[in-house]
């Protein structure tokens, strides 16, 4: 019997049966169960939850934003809360950005580093040349010594940053070159496996090469915001200090004297380093900075990468085009820096000149915005076009001079540098294919298998050595144009170091010597800045002006030539506690000099001065013209004081309330919107409101003493009597400038300036009897000064001193008034 067998199914068809059937139970099993395992693994492979939290604080910042504007009070108070003092000097800055605040702690310069800079910084010599020399590669360097402070700072490391990018993109572009020569020999000799593999290295080298270019451009900048950051808080430390260099600055002092003229030289060459001194202060720290630094930082790009392609290219150059190429390349570098060299203008005194005329400009639009209600009161808006339009046609006049010079410039720098140097190229290039022997001289003979074929040789050496020119072009012709940087930037440097100069000289009161008028008389004195000996001490509990002379310091260079006007020959006074002193006489005769030298504002040529300190318990100064700051209506009240300083000496918005009601301005706030309101205050209080903010300020810092310079002048006489009389019980003694003689019974002692007198005054009479004849009209009155007490006979004799003065105006005037009526009556009724 036969017995039929069953067929066996073979190994590898049970093996696919078998993961045929696992994969349908685990899908069933996916399918009837949950997948809280497969969502968390996708969303980890996804990172949703990462950009989840990514959106969510996107959106808290914004919100925020929003919630709180820079503006607000709240922002403003949380700032103070955030204001950390430090005794050292130092402050912590509290900068609001997204609606958060970040803190940055400022240190202000050590005086150790102004005196080790100070010998590094002499003024520009009156009629010195400028352009880029010897001198300008020295003040270069001292400018430098402040951009750069240290060789381990954030500034050091930038450079090094940026040179490390610069010499990354110079051996980059050496790979592109010979990649470049690789792909053409490879499509030339028809080998289609080396052409794609050399695009592929040419998208692997494009990532590097971008991202170098980017980062070169990025550090350009941060260079250019480090100098700028570093030369800003220099100046800013030397210019606002407590040597007042900022008032100094602007009534010109610092400008050089003129040289002597000498014939037949011109103005232009004579008055460089004057024209560089010259212009505001705002256009010196603001535009020509800003210049300076941005135009240095691209030139160490525009001049160091070049150098440095020109170095590695030319080397690579040399291998293909032989000695007789190399000194071709060397020969071109020199004949055409000598050819440039002859054809450039002085594109550094130009470029001061255009800064000096746009600072001049932008003064006169400054003078327009900042002047506009008394200009529009006057209707002088024809005068001031006419005013503005000429500094503009000068500005324009200028550029439009620089422009036509540019021009045969540029015609020699283009035909130079593109094509000369493409002539040469051309040249240079030819010589391995039509002298081979000049090549060959001095290098081995190439592999044979490493050369396709003759052709494809000479393809790849021609499009490797013209892509090499062309760079080596590129980096010849940025360095050329880089030489009319290097002149722009000698003429921004003798501005900066014009400004940096002129502060240091002021702070450490250096002064030019000038030579005695020769049209002086003899007996004159003779006020020159440099010659300034007076000394002054600063914290007695008095005021003492002993044989001090009242001199105004003129400023420029014409008024260093004449020197310093004399107002009053020799001043004593001496005012302590209590001694209320009121100062009186005409216009021009030197009142408002007297707080001037009192406050330091002008030197003390001669003599001894003594006073308290500035501030709370010493002294303070009130002008005729006050200063409302940018801020909050608190701030007008507490200024110089800030809002964390006020809150640090426990002073509250209620004290600041009673203040005001003192002065007549407690609706302010209600008007206003409250204390934490901000506005263009100059715009919006009046003269007399603006008046009245002044003695609130000195009552509220409550000195020792306090120098009121016809500080209510526009204040109603009797709110000015019931201030006056609060501060006397505030125990504040006054010096007090004014033509009103109704402020004399404030007052216990009167000194009069400039009028003639009963009899002569002890002062008058030893003035006279010492210094004999008086030089100046203003000096012929002499002073005189009177202790005023009820009943006493100084006082009788004060007051028959001001009936004679009136008595002689009435009978030198009224008859001249009674002719003019009778003159206009005559008119009136139409008699001849």
């Amino acid at each position: 019997m036969s017995v039929t067998s069953v067929p066996s199914l073979s190994f590898p068809q049970a093996n696919r049966r078998r993961a045929v059937l696992l994969l349908v139970v685990a899908l069933a099993l996916v399918r009837s169960t949950s997948l809280p395992s497969v969502t968390h693994v996708n969303d980890a492979v996804t990172l949703k939850s990462w950009r989840e939290n990514r959106r969510q604080t996107r959106e808290a910042r914004k919100r925020r934003e929003r919630e709180t504007p820079l503006n607000t009070p709240a922002l403003e108070k949380k700032m103070v809360d955030l204001y950390i003092p430090d005794p050292s000097g130092s402050r912590t800055l509290l900068v609001p950005h997204r609606g958060q605040i970040s803190k940055v702690r400022i240190t202000p310069t050590a005086p150790e580093v102004y005196s080790a800079h100070q010998e590094l910084f002499p003024p520009l010599r009156p009629g010195e040349k400028l352009g880029v020399n010897k001198r300008f590669w020295q003040m270069l360097r001292a400018v430098l010594t402040v951009a750069i402070p240290s060789a381990t700072g954030k500034e050091a490391f930038l450079l090094l940053l940026h040179t490390f990018f610069l010499v990354g993109r110079t051996y980059l572009s050496v790979l592109v070159a010979r990649l470049d020569g690789r792909i053409v020999r490879d499509l030339v000799s028809a080998d289609g496996k080396g052409f794609l593999r050399g695009l592929g290295w040419w998208f692997v080298l494009a990532v590097p090469s971008t991202y170098t270019n980017s980062m070169i451009r990025y550090l350009e900048h941060k260079l250019a915001l480090a100098f700028r950051t570093n030369l800003t808080r220099y100046i800013h430390d030397l210019y606002l200090n407590k040597n007042l260099n900022y008032y100094k600055l602007g009534l010109g002092l610092g400008a050089p004297p003129p040289l002597p003229e000498v014939k037949g030289s011109s103005k232009s060459k004579g008055s460089e380093a004057s024209d560089t001194a010259s212009g505001g202060a705002d256009q010196l720290i603001t535009t020509d900075l800003a210049r300076f630094c941005d135009t240095l930082a691209a030139l160490y790009g525009n001049m160091g990468k070049p150098f440095l392609d020109m170095a590695i290219f030319s080397s690579q150059l040399a291998y293909s085009l032989g000695p007789v190429g190399t000194a071709g390349l060397f020969a071109q570098y020199y004949f055409t820096a000598w050819v440039l060299r002859k054809a450039t203008p002085a594109f550094g005194r130009m470029a001061a000149s255009e800064a000096r005329l746009e600072g001049e400009y932008r003064t006169g639009l400054g003078r327009i915005g900042r002047d506009s209600e008394e200009i529009a009161f006057y209707d002088g808006g024809k005068r001031e076009l006419s005013i503005l339009w000429t500094a503009y046609q000068k500005l324009a006049k200028h550029v439009h001079s620089v422009y036509k010079v540019r021009i045969p410039y540029g015609m020699t720098e283009d035909f130079v540098i593109k094509y000369f140097w493409s002539a040469v190229g051309y040249g240079l290039m030819s010589i391995p294919v039509f002298f081979p022997v000049a090549r060959h001289s001095t290098q081995a003979s190439a592999d044979p298998s490493t050369v396709h074929n003759e052709v494809a040789s000479r393809t790849e050496s021609y499009v490797s050595n013209r892509r090499l020119l062309l760079s080596l072009g590129d980096a010849g012709g940025r360095l050329m144009y880089s030489g009319k940087e290097l002149a722009e930037l000698s003429g921004y440097t003798s501005r900066v170091y014009s400004l940096l100069a002129s502060l240091h000289a002021l702070d450490n009161n250096i002064y030019p010597k000038n030579p005695r008028p020769a049209a002086l008389p003899a007996n004159q004195s003779f006020y020159d800045l440099s010659n300034v000996h007076g000394r002054v001490t600063i914290g007695p509990s008095h005021v003492l002006l002993k044989g001090v002379p009242i001199v105004a310091p003129a400023g420029g260079s014409a008024g260093a030539e004449r020197g310093g006007e004399e107002l009053i020959r020799s001043l004593d006074l001496r005012v302590e506690k209590g001694e209320h002193t009121l100062i009186t006489g005409p216009n021009g005769v030197g009142k408002t000099a007297i707080a001037r030298v009192i406050a330091e504002l002008w030197p003390t040529w001669s003599g001894l001065l003594e006073r308290p300190s500035h501030g709370e318990g010493g002294i303070f100064f009130l002008p005729q013209k006050p200063y409302l700051c940018i801020g909050s209506l608190r701030d007008q009240v507490i200024y110089p004081h800030t809002y964390a300083e006020m809150k640090a000496r426990g002073r509250t918005d209620s004290e600041l309330m009673s203040i005001l009601e003192h002065v007549h301005l407690a609706y302010l706030p209600g008007r206003e919107g409250g204390w934490g309101t901000r506005k263009e205050w100059k715009d919006v209080l009046s003269g007399g409101e603006k008046q009245r903010m002044g003695m609130a300020r000195l009552f509220y810092h409550r000195p020792t003493y306090a120098v009121l310079d016809e500080c209510t002048s526009a204040v109603s006489t009797d709110v000015e009597g019931l201030m006056y009389e609060h501060a006397k019980s505030l125990g504040i003694t006054l010096i007090t400038i004014s033509h009103r003689p109704s402020l004399l019974k404030y007052h216990n002692r009167h000194l009069r300036l400039g009028e003639p007198t009963l009899a002569p005054s002890l002062s008058t009479a030893n003035l006279q009897a010492t210094l004999g004849t008086p030089t100046t009209p203003l000096a012929a009155h002499g002073w005189q000064l009177t202790k005023l007490a009820s009943g006493t006979d100084e006082e009788k004799l004060e007051l028959d001193k001001e009936i004679e003065r009136l008595e002689r105006v009435l009978g030198n005037e009224v008859d001249q008034w009674q002719s003019r009526l009778d003159e206009v009556n005559t008119e009136l009724r139409g008699g001849k």
